[in-house]
C-alpha cells in the first residue's frame, strides 16, 4: 500500500476515533458547579485536549493496525463480502 493511501486511512480513523473520545471523563460546567458568566452551562469545566490528542492517537493506532492486519496478512478486503450484497463495478 502506498504510504499516502495508508496515511489516508490513518487520518479517517484518527478522526472518528476523535469524536468518540472527546465525551470521555469530560464534566460539564452545571456538573462542576462553576458556571462562568457568558459560557454554556454545557461547556466543559475543564477541557484536556493533550490527554484526548494523546487517549485519540493510541486508541487510532490500535484501530489501524487491526485494520492493517487483516488487510494486509488475512488478504481480507471488499471482495471478501458475502455474494449476496450487490455488485459495484
Amino acid at each position: 500500500m502506498p504510504i499516502l493511501s495508508a496515511f489516508a486511512v490513518y487520518f479517517v480513523i484518527w478522526w472518528i476515533t476523535l469524536f468518540a473520545i472527546l465525551p470521555i471523563g469530560m464534566r460539564t460546567q452545571a456538573e462542576a458547579e462553576e458556571v462562568v458568566p457568558g459560557s454554556v452551562e454545557s461547556a466543559p469545566a475543564r477541557f484536556r485536549g493533550g490527554r484526548v490528542v494523546l487517549l485519540t492517537t493510541v486508541v487510532s493506532a490500535a484501530i489501524y493496525g487491526g485494520w492493517y492486519l487483516v488487510t494486509t496478512y488475512f488478504g481480507l478486503g471488499l471482495d471478501s463480502l458475502p455474494n449476496f450484497l450487490p455488485k459495484f463495478d
